[in-house]
């Protein structure tokens, strides 16, 4: 398997991982009373981190890569986008991960965590959709 190849499985596994996150888990949320989400998050948190970190970590790993074997266009893009959604997870959604792990959440913050997490879905979504386009380019 190519570096390319990879590259788009890994971006396509997130895609369909923050789709579903995005449209049925953190909206599920909102049904669960504090204690039961407090107990639920814990497991769901320690669960995902399993699926999502290999994932994110392979990401960052071939932008940085690729942008040391060459710099061009195509990679500087890729960067971009991979180095983005990093900032976004740590300086937005740990803190909201972290409120809701507490049991000092509030329904504001779960709506938070829906709408916000629309910044992820959508970088994601265009992430896949430029690696599917250098795919298919190549």
């Amino acid at each position: 398997m190519t570096l390319p190849e990879i590259r788009l499985l890994l971006d396509s596994s997130m895609v369909v991982l923050i789709w579903m996150i995005q449209l049925i888990v953190y909206p599920s949320f909102k049904y669960c009373n504090k204690e039961h989400l407090v107990s639920w998050h814990q497991k769901y948190s320690n669960r995902l981190a399993g699926i999502v970190i290999p994932l994110m970590l392979g990401q960052l790993v071939i932008s940085i890569y690729q942008l040391y074997a060459t710099i061009n266009y195509d990679r500087v893009i890729y960067a971009l986008f991979v180095w983005s959604l990093w900032i976004s997870t740590f300086l937005i959604f740990v803190p909201l991960h972290k409120t809701i792990a507490s049991g000092n959440s509030t329904s504001i913050h779960l709506k938070q965590l829906v709408r916000k997490n629309w910044l992820r879905t959508i970088l994601w979504s265009l992430l896949f959709l430029y690696s599917l386009y250098f795919q298919l380019s190549i």
